[in-house]
This record gives structure tokens, C-alpha cells and sequence, in this order.
């Protein structure tokens, strides 16, 4: 899903996801995945059947197949499922959301939700994430986020109008039926051409919601940053500093069951 941005109230957040029912290939095609080291430390050992909730096109869901997990995915888009879907035909797939995932209780180890939670109200999702998981079961947030600690990434962060970076002091809100919240920190960098950074800004919700006029002020002012100030060829590969931040909290004994 979608799936950076700051928390949105509730009508602007299903206006703006209207924005991501279709292009599910140009989604898949220019968002950056995560890195393994994310996954490894938010599945625990013995760990066996996971939801994806969120999964989009199946950026994270990519890890947890890597990892020979059984793997349903769940996203309200079905462009973006019918995406994940050709790459991952394993994976089952439904349409549904994180307050209703359709899913059948006490059935999964961990449920990960990547670039996804602002986009859900915490407390319904809660509640049903803790219905599909197993007892001690774990759920873990996920999110990606251009490095803003780098000079430059900062300025190109404006100028994309990339507002998926958190706070210092940022904790995402989970409901009463979580306990033992903890986060883990991956620095990388993803090798992308300037042309890809475009491609990027235009998957954005800010781009997507934006009429033509703010759609070319945004292109033009990356292209002006990229090639004229940053001195940066066409096709020039550059290594772009990405943080990604996992959470994980586990189930409350006799939080979970039927609702």
C-alpha cells in the first residue's frame, strides 16, 4: 500500500488512497523494496504462516516468500494485488483492509503491515490483527523512509514533497491487545538513476492527488535539482540513503479471539 505520509484524517486518507487503485505495475516497478535485515528480525524462530497486510504490489511480501514462509496477502487495491499476484503466484491474495482482512482466526504467526499503518485506524486494526494471530503471535510496522540525515536527500525530500519521515520520537499507536513494543533501525542505499527518482515522485500520494500544473512544477524542480544543481548525467547511477524502521509487538495473553 501506499504508503508513506503523515497521519491523515480520515476522509483525506480514502481520497488519497483512491490514488493508488490502479498502476500497480509503475508502482512495483519504482518503489524500493526493504532490506532482508528488516525481516530477520521481526520473524521469529519457528515462525510459519504470515499476513500481509497492506502488501501492495509485494514489496515486503518479497522477504517473507524469500524465507519460505506460507503467505497470504491482503490489500483493498486489486491492481495492486492482480501485481503481486504475477510475481508471487504463490501467495494467496485477497482484497480486504487491516480492520477487515477477511482472514480466518488464530491462523497466522506474525502479521506484518509495511508502508501501511497511517493508513488504518490502530485501534480496529488492532483488534482484528489480534484475532488472526496465534497466541504470542507478532505484529510488525514497517516503514521505509528517504535518509533526511544526508544533506541532499533532504532538499530532494522536499522538493518530492516526501512527507513519510518520522519524528525522533515518532512510537506508532497500537491497540490494548499488543504488548513488549520495540523497533530496529536499517540504514542502506538503493542504486537508482535520476529518471527513477522521477518515477518515484510520481508514485507518491502527493503527486497522484495533484492537478497537471503542481504534477510539472514538481518534474521540473527535480530535474533542475538533479542535473543542473547536482550535476547528475541521464542515466547516472546514484546510491540513494533509505532508513528503514521495523516495530514489532506481541499479542496480550487473552487479547485475541473473537471480537
Amino acid at each position: 500500500m501506499a504508503r508513506g505520509g503523515p497521519k491523515l484524517h480520515h476522509g483525506r486518507r480514502l481520497e488519497l488512497g483512491q490514488s493508488f487503485q490502479d498502476g500497480g505495475e509503475h508502482y512495483h516497478r519504482v518503489r524500493p523494496g526493504y532490506p532482508g535485515d528488516s525481516a530477520d528480525w521481526l520473524i521469529p524462530a519457528g515462525a510459519s504462516a504470515v499476513a500481509d497486510i497492506g502488501a501492495g504490489t509485494g514489496k515486503f511480501t518479497a522477504l517473507l516468500v524469500e524465507r519460505g514462509l506460507s503467505v497470504s496477502a491482503v490489500d483493498p487495491s486489486v491492481d495492486m494485488l492482480e501485481q503481486l499476484g504475477r510475481t508471487y503466484p504463490g501467495v494467496q491474495a485477497l482484497v480486504g483492509t487491516a480492520e477487515e482482512t477477511g482472514l480466518p482466526e488464530a491462523s497466522f504467526d506474525v502479521v506484518s503491515v509495511a508502508q501501511a499503518w497511517h493508513w488504518c485506524d490502530p485501534l480496529r486494526a488492532s483488534t482484528e490483527i489480534s484475532r488472526i494471530l496465534r497466541p504470542h503471535g507478532v505484529l510488525g510496522l514497517i516503514w521505509n523512509q528517504l535518509d533526511t540525515s544526508v544533506p541532499w536527500v533532504h532538499r530532494l525530500s522536499r522538493i518530492m514533497h516526501a512527507g513519510d519521515v518520522h519524528k525522533p520520537d515518532f512510537r506508532p499507536k497500537i491497540g490494548p491487545e499488543f504488548t513488549s513494543l520495540e523497533s530496529h533501525l536499517t540504514r542502506w542505499e538503493d542504486a537508482v538513476t535520476p529518471d527513477d527518482i522521477l518515477e518515484l515522485a510520481k508514485s507518491r500520494s502527493y503527486y497522484l492527488a495533484a492537478n497537471d500544473a503542481t504534477r510539472a512544477k514538481v518534474a521540473g524542480n527535480l530535474n533542475w535539482y538533479l542535473h543542473e544543481h547536482l550535476g547528475h548525467a541521464e542515466g547516472e547511477l546514484l546510491q540513494l540513503p533509505y532508513l528503514t524502521q521495523t516495530w514489532r509487538a506481541v499479542r496480550a495473553e487473552g487479547r485475541g479471539g473473537s471480537r
